[in-house]
Order: C-alpha cells, then structure tokens, then sequence
C-alpha cells in the first residue's frame, strides 16, 4: 500500500492505494484545469515529466470518476477523482555511451556528477547521443531506477545544456524518491555562479515570482500569473562598475530556467543567455557557448544513511575566463 504521508486537506486528497496506483481528488482551486497539468503538479514527487504523463494518459493508464480519458486536454471539474496506474519500467531503448564522466561522489545508492557545459542532460527526440544519460548508462551498467517507465539513471533535477556543474543522480526508486522529496520539501540546497549585467546596488536580494511557458514562445518560460511558485536568492560577490556582477546564486524552488528568467525579469540577464539575454554578447563579440552559469554548491541527505552530504567544485574556468575578460575590456 502507498505509505507516503497525507497531503494536507486543503490540497487534492489522496486515499490510500497500490504503490503503482496514485489516486486524488480534483479541488475548486482546479475547477477546469488540464489532466495533464493537473497530474504533472501533483506527481511531481514521482519525478514524472509531462511527457510521461501524456503519455499515461493516451496508453489508458487514468481515469476520470472510473472511466478512461485518453486526452491529456481535458479539462477537469471539482470531485472529480482521478486514479494513475504508472506501469513497471522497461529498459531504455538508448545507447549507453564511453563518454567521460566526472564523478565527484558515488556509493551503491546515488551519484553526484559535475556536467560540463554544453551537454544535454537527457536526450530529446531529435538528440539521442551524446547525454548524460547516454554516459550514465554506460558507467552505472545495472544499476539503475526506473523513474518515468524507463529503466535508466535517475536524474533527479537537470541544469540546462550549456550550465555546467553538480547534479544528483539517483540509482534507485528509493534513492530517486527520497532525494525529490528534498527538493520538494526545501531541505536539499543547490547555489550557483553567474556573471550578469548591469548596475546592482544593493548586495543581495530575492526574486519571488511565478513561472510558467511562456504562452507567445514554447520555447521559453515567463513571468505568468498563473505560474508556478519560484524563488530566487542573490548576491553579488564582485562588480565591474556599472556593467557587470559576478553573483552567487541560490534556488528555494525549481523551476524550468528558474535562475534566467528571474535575472532577466528584474533588468539583470545572465551573460551569453541565448533566450533571455540583452544581445550585448554581440555588440561586445563576447564568445561563450550560452549563459554562464555553473551550479557549484550542492548539500542534501543521503537517502539511506541521513548524512548530511555537501559538494563544492571549483569556479567554472570558463566565468573565471570571461570575469577576466572583461576586467581588461573595463579598464
């Protein structure tokens, strides 16, 4: 049976059911919301991705009050009850790849691996090669969860492709679960580098907005009402003059391009941020191969012996290398 806590009673209600089961019941808050939506929010914990979820729902695998709705667009109305039967995981039809890994930490139960910049944490439909999840594959060989139906390395949370620094990966269910209700619950702690621009003049401050797609480009994310709740801490460890800050950067949350969009909202995009960047890189001829951020800090619980663990890598030479740059250009 699903022994995981309630949820508190004014959010969906769960009762209790299988642990391939997950049932709950649509609220007023929800009152017309998508199933898919609505299901990506509250199984996040499950560490699903939205493309898993539709496709739950198009393989028959929910239901609406008993009765199967295949269309991940259908729109929901309050009391109605929703149950998910998620199938066990098959193996990943993706080639595991010699790709070198730098693995800061391992034991029998997770990783703790520093990506480089420039490559993709899992492949997409047009990418296949050349991921993190083609080398985990390789490294961890049979060791491996079964997080969103496919028998692979569990990442747990993803930096996008051209930040470089910590990730967790989780080899199992177990590990892949506990470390996502960190997340979850704000106990586990990711803090970044980033150069941006512009003028800072206070030292530190937060950013507390909601983030959602961006409903005119599907590529990017936005500042939406109706987002979801995101939280952004800052600092600025250097200046160079007006133009620049070399900050350190913390996440309550998070979110889709969480750090980007929140420094770009309050006047201040990361340098070399293709989406949400000034376009100064160009008026400056500024070569980088996207934003410069690196997370470099990572602190969480071990999910089976509950040791506090914290990881810290050096600066990315690549900020140190552009920092530098661009003191030269300043003076």
């Amino acid at each position: 049976m699903n022994d995981r806590q309630p949820i508190m009673p004014e959010q969906h209600s769960r009762p209790q059911v299988p642990a391939n089961q997950h049932r709950l019941i649509v609220n007023e808050e929800s009152q017309g919301e998508r199933l898919d939506k609505l299901l990506a929010t509250e199984l996040e914990e499950f560490s699903l991705s939205r493309e898993r979820i539709q496709s739950l729902i198009k393989e028959g695998m929910v239901t609406v009050n008993q009765a199967r709705e295949t269309k991940p667009s259908f729109r929901l109305k309050e009391g109605d009850t929703l149950q998910v039967t998620i199938p066990e995981a098959q193996p990943i039809a993706l080639e595991a790849e010699a790709i070198p890994l730098e693995v800061v930490y391992e034991d029998d139960a997770l990783l703790v691996v520093n990506k480089p910049s420039g490559m993709l944490t899992h492949p997409t439909g047009r990418e296949r090669y050349g991921t993190l999840v083609n080398a985990l594959l390789a490294h961890c060989g049979s060791s491996l969860s079964g997080i969103n139906g496919m028998i692979r390395p569990g990442i747990v949370h993803r930096l996008d492709r051209e930040t470089s620094g910590l990730l967790m990966v989780a080899k199992t269910d177990a590990a892949h679960f506990h470390m996502s209700d960190q997340l979850k619950e704000k106990t586990a702690r990711r803090d970044y580098r980033a150069i941006a621009q512009g003028q800072f003049t206070t030292d530190q401050g937060t950013v507390n907005a909601p983030i959602g797609r961006n409903p005119k480009n599907r590529d990017k994310m936005a500042i939406i009402e109706d987002g979801r709740h995101a939280v952004t801490h800052w600092k600025v460890l250097e200046r160079i003059g007006d133009k620049y800050a070399l900050l350190e950067l913390s996440l309550e949350t998070g979110r889709t391009h969480q750090i980007r969009v929140h420094m770009s909202h309050i006047g201040h995009p990361l340098l070399g941020d293709p989406l949400y960047g000034s376009g100064i890189d160009k008026v400056i001829k500024l070569k980088t191969q996207g934003q410069l951020l690196q997370a470099f800090r990572l602190s969480f619980t071990h999910p089976l012996t509950e040791e506090r663990l914290t990881f810290e890598i050096p600066q990315d030479p690549e900020l140190t290398r552009v920092w530098h740059w661009l003191q030269e250009l300043s003076t």
